[in-house]
């Protein structure tokens, strides 16, 4: 899977207990779309950045004619920003090679269905005593990884379209007028491709991920139907094989979690949309920086698509790291810390006194995130973010203190606002927000009562 498809530099890694020093981060490929070297027609090499050897596979002479009508469909493209017919394609082509231990999807039986359903019954039970949430599933699912793929697809059009489509329109915006009119058909063609780099590289790294999350709340966000906890037994399986741990407790710690997040994004109303908010405005604070563009555009021939190659190749187009932009993921990355944080703290809570195996799996949830799960590789691929451990630690101690401070329901209202949540400076001091005074409001409430009273009082007088 390719590390950032959209070109997008990733942020400097952060060590996980917090300390100043930093890893030096990588920075992304020099073109937009990710183009590897010959990545475009005028020669196939194959290799991971051949962007048509996820479709063409091997290139077997019998499959020609299906390659050139692929090809075909590919560059008679109109649609959005993101090829999704082609992506779903690929995902679905991904997932059918298997993972890369040789275990190939599998449809769910009706004992594992069962199973599923058990466990999700139990885990909201167990979640009844530790939060005031009230369940969010409505119904417990289990899915093979091909019925993941279709049942998410919509929220990953939804969350990845904005960013594709500025970056579509920032670079379509840079070339004088005069240049997209002689280039009208060229740039068609480059529109059609770049949907198609855009639905390959997604639809690899969707396919990937149906081959390691667990549920549908891995990555932080809600990517199932609403009211659904979804779990993959096959998945579940391999998550616990190394874990010594019987797999009835790994299933059902994991629908803890699934249940955990459904309880968290059906009553808060706000949350979903304020995620997806921070991703929009990462979007809209993409800027293409025109400088490069201004020094080749005058030797720059539209009828020359291997000139246009090459100058892609070069960073022409290359999106900026705006303020901004900064600013959007500061805000989803402090978001999802406290999305995971609280959902950490909670299960803990539920599985402590119920499961043996409690605080493995707690560890090795957290040490799973901290090598680069399914979280931090679909945001680093996605849109440039790496959701940082050492914030999710924080979070899940914030919320651990608030309970002991608060009492679950103090904890809990919390969330009533996104005003009143912690914020990133909140994460690294949470013993100061913990103990911070809470205004009364309702000696406020109090206070202004008496005083409309008393001025209704004063107008009576003067009647």
């Amino acid at each position: 899977m390719s590390d950032t498809p959209f070109g997008f530099g990733l942020p400097p890694e952060e060590p996980e207990d917090g300390d100043k020093g930093k890893k030096g981060g990588q920075g992304g490929p020099a073109n937009p779309f990710g183009f590897g070297p010959g990545g475009l027609p005028g020669g196939f090499p194959g290799g991971a950045d051949n962007p048509f050897a996820a479709m063409f596979g091997s290139m077997n002479p019998n499959d020609l004619g299906a390659a050139f009508q692929q090809l075909g469909q590919m560059l008679s493209y109109e649609g959005g920003p993101v090829n999704w017919d082609m992506a779903k394609d690929i995902a679905r082509q991904t997932v059918a090679q298997g993972t890369a231990d040789g275990v190939k999807d599998a449809s769910v039986g009706i004992a594992e269905k069962s199973a599923v359903e058990e466990a999700v019954r139990l885990a909201d039970l167990w979640l009844d005593g530790v939060t005031s949430l009230p369940s969010g599933a409505n119904a417990a699912v289990a899915w093979s990884r091909a019925e993941w793929v279709e049942a998410t697809l919509p929220v990953w059009k939804e969350l990845v379209d904005p960013v594709a489509e500025r970056v579509g329109a920032a670079m379509g915006g840079v070339l004088p007028e005069e240049m997209q009119a002689m280039a009208g058909p060229l740039l068609g063609m480059m529109r059609s491709m770049g949907g198609a780099m855009f639905g390959q590289q997604i639809g690899q790294a969707v396919g990937t991920l149906a081959g390691e999350v667990v549920g549908s709340t891995d990555i932080g966000l809600p990517l199932g139907p609403a009211g659904r906890a979804a779990l993959l037994p096959l998945n579940i399986e391999a998550f616990g094989k190394d874990l010594s741990v019987p797999s009835d407790e790994v299933r059902l710690y994991l629908a803890l979690r699934e249940a955990a997040h459904a309880r968290l994004f059906a009553h808060v109303p706000w949350l979903r949309s304020h995620l997806f908010g921070a991703v929009e405005g990462y979007a809209r604070g993409i800027k293409v920086d025109t400088s490069k563009l201004e020094d080749v555009v005058g030797q720059l021939d539209p009828s020359n698509p291997e000139q246009l190659q090459e100058a892609l190749q070069g960073g022409m187009f290359q999106p900026q790291d705006t303020p901004e932009q900064k600013a959007a993921l500061a805000r989803l990355e402090t978001a999802l810390a406290l999305v995971e944080g609280w959902v950490d703290a909670v299960v803990h809570e539920a599985a402590k006194p119920r499961l043996t195996s409690a605080d493995a799996m707690r560890e090795t949830m957290r040490r799973r995130r901290a090598s680069g799960g399914p979280a931090e590789q679909t945001f680093a691929t996605l849109i440039g973010l790496e959701l940082r451990p050492r914030r999710l630690r924080d979070a899940s101690r914030l919320w651990a203190s608030l309970t002991d401070a608060r009492g679950v329901d103090g904890r809990d209202g919390l969330w009533e606002h996104p005003d009143m949540l912690p914020t990133a400076s909140d994460l690294d001091d949470p013993d100061g927000f913990v103990h911070r005074e809470q205004l009364d409001f309702s000696e406020i409430d109090k206070m202004l009562g008496e005083a409309a009273q008393q001025r209704d009082e004063e107008g009576d007088d003067k009647k």
